[in-house]
């Protein structure tokens, strides 16, 4: 049953790694390797069950804080440089009616 979850995030791990590499935008990409850090802390967890190695929920819960103040410190400097860029475009002049 363990090999079975296992395989099953590993299966999920390489179809956000293809999103990844391939997503239409920049948020989309960072949304997939958000997933990809959830499913390593879930294989983490997986793991020490399997090994009978409890302290590996310790490790796998640090990395959960880890990955989630690394998603939004990426999340804030990509709207940062988004509001920076859209405030130093020229207005465009008004139409005439």
């Amino acid at each position: 049953m363990i090999v079975a979850a296992a395989a099953a995030l590993l299966a999920t791990f390489l179809v956000a790694l293809a999103r990844a590499l391939s997503g239409p935008t920049l948020f989309d990409r960072v949304l997939s390797l958000n997933l990809i850090g959830t499913k390593i802390i879930l294989l983490i967890a997986v793991l020490g069950f399997a090994t009978d190695r409890y302290d590996f929920i310790d490790i796998a819960l640090t990395y959960g804080v880890l990955n989630l103040i690394g998603t939004i410190a990426v999340l804030r400097y990509l709207v940062g440089e988004r509001e920076q860029a859209e405030s130093e475009r020229p207005s465009s002049p008004p139409e005439a009616p």
